[in-house]
C-alpha cells in the first residue's frame, strides 16, 4: 500500500475507491470509542471534514491533553510520528496530527476494504 502523502491525494483516493463514506464511519466511531462529541455527516465535504477535525483537535490538544492522548491511542496513530512533529506552533501541529489522523483512518479503511 503507497500512502498518500497529502490531504487531497487521501481524498483522491478515496473517491476512487468509492470509500469516502466508509472513512467518515471509521473516524466516527473512533471518535465515539474516545468519548469526543464529534459525529461527521457521511455526506460532509472533504474541505469542511479537514476544517471541523482540525479545530478539534487543535481544541483537545489546548483544553483536554488527555482526551487528545486517549484519541491518538484509539485511532492508532504511531506515536514516533507524533514524536517527528514539532510542537512550537500549535495551530500547525493540529494540521499535521489532523492528517495523521486521517491517514491512519484510511489505513484502516483499505485493509478492510482490501482483505474482507
Amino acid at each position: 500500500m503507497k500512502l498518500p502523502v497529502d490531504f487531497e491525494g487521501l481524498i483522491a483516493e478515496a473517491n476512487t475507491l468509492n470509500l469516502y463514506q466508509k472513512l467518515i464511519r471509521q473516524l466516527n466511531k473512533d471518535f465515539l470509542l474516545a468519548n469526543i462529541d464529534l459525529d461527521f455527516d457521511e455526506e460532509i465535504l472533504p474541505t469542511s471534514l479537514k476544517l471541523i477535525l482540525h479545530e478539534t483537535v487543535y481544541t483537545l490538544i489546548q483544553e483536554k491533553f488527555a482526551e487528545y492522548l486517549n484519541l491518538l491511542y484509539i485511532i492508532d496513530v504511531p506515536e514516533h510520528k507524533i514524536r517527528q512533529l514539532d510542537g512550537s506552533d500549535t495551530v500547525q501541529l493540529s494540521e499535521q496530527v489532523t492528517f495523521l489522523i486521517l491517514l491512519r483512518e484510511w489505513q484502516k479503511v483499505w485493509y478492510k476494504h482490501q482483505y474482507k
